[in-house]
């Protein structure tokens, strides 16, 4: 198989993604074919398919890929002395530094990368994946300053790389830049219209801002594009609950348990639906469901705190609540909790 590998080596010099692609799948399949009926692999041929699936955002192809190619010692080893022996020969080439940073950063040297990025950037000051990737390791740090410096830097490089323009808009989000945000998302979609998770993310910006029909929109559309996302049904459900439409948020909050049966998030608003509608019975059932889906859900674990209140039951009710102020994050839930416990305490205690 060294033929491959040089074909791959070779157009890694060259920069030319897309040969890296075809020469590397040509490797896995002409390998697949062989005499041991495809029990033999080579993480290199992997190691390259990943590289390719990360330079074009393909996170969820890459994270694949990189099972069958960085997960063993041994994969590790081979990778490690693979792309050693290439940046020996050619330390002046950018893009062997780039696939140096990605063998370091996703073999737990994520650090050790970020000399690999800069280098590349020295390299070839005009590629705008050196400073995309760079930015993913800021951003892992929480340099978020770093990371949204680095992320501005690949898209003023290349305004249509979509990947960065999209990791940008995620970035401003998490800050509350919501009026940064949006405009990144919007033209990702503008770049890649059937991109359903830029429609999601520009739909949940929006539904921040209260822009609710705008955001409603959005979140349609990225179900047209992907009807089998989980978390976008949960997420229009919750729109429609604050709409007060509480017939198609469970419509939505429904369609993500036909999607995932396990998903706690849906689960734990369908049991306060039950909740408030005095069906204490099925909302324990559903409650309960999304502890096990995910014993760390604080709404779940407040709605069965509350129904044993109300059953009398004050140390299982003190017991939940607990554990319900323990994991709950977000600060005005946190503060409704403990209003909540504050006011039922007389009778939790008598």
């Amino acid at each position: 198989m060294a033929i491959y590998a040089d074909r791959v080596r070779d157009a890694v010099l060259a920069g030319d993604w897309p040969s890296v692609f075809r020469e590397a799948t040509a490797w896995v399949e002409d390998i697949s074919r062989g005499p041991e009926g495809g029990s033999l692999r080579d993480p290199r041929a992997h190691f390259a398919l990943n590289v390719v699936h990360l330079i074009k955002g393909e996170f969820g192809k890459a994270w694949k890929l990189s099972a069958t190619s960085l997960q063993e010692a041994s994969d590790i080893e081979q990778v490690r002395d693979w792309t050693e022996a290439i940046l020996a020969q050619h330390l002046e080439n950018a893009n062997v530094q780039l696939v140096m940073g990605l063998f370091l950063a996703q073999s737990g040297q994520s650090e050790r990368s970020v000399d690999r990025y800069k280098d590349a950037i020295r390299l070839d000051p005009h590629s705008p994946y050196p400073h995309y990737f760079l930015a993913q390791i800021h951003e892992r740090a929480n340099r978020m300053e770093m990371a949204i410096k680095e992320y501005r830097e690949a898209v003023k490089l290349n305004p249509s790389y979509a990947p960065a323009r999209m990791n940008l808009g995620v970035a401003y989000q998490e800050q509350g830049r919501l009026e940064m945000a949006i405009p990144q998302y919007r033209e990702v979609i503008k770049l890649n219209p059937n991109d359903a998770v830029a429609h999601a993310n520009l739909a949940c910006a929006l539904a921040e801002q209260g822009k609710l029909e705008p955001a409603l929109f959005e979140y349609k559309e990225a179900l047209r594009l992907n009807p089998r996302d989980a978390e976008v049904h949960f997420a229009l459900g919750g729109l429609y609950e604050t709409k007060s439409r509480l017939d198609l948020a469970l419509k939505e909050y429904e369609a993500a348990l036909l999607v995932d049966p396990d998903f706690a998030p849906a689960l734990t608003a369908i049991g306060w639906m039950h909740f408030d509608k005095d069906r204490k019975h099925e909302a324990m059932e559903y409650f309960n469901r999304a502890l096990k889906g995910n014993p760390e859900d604080a709404r779940a674990y407040f709605g069965v705190a509350r129904i044993y209140a109300e059953r009398g039951k004050a140390d299982l009710a003190m017991e939940n609540y607990t554990k319900a102020l323990e994991l709950e994050k977000d600060p005005d839930r946190k503060n409704a909790m403990l209003t909540h416990l504050y006011k039922e305490g007389n009778t939790l205690a008598s």
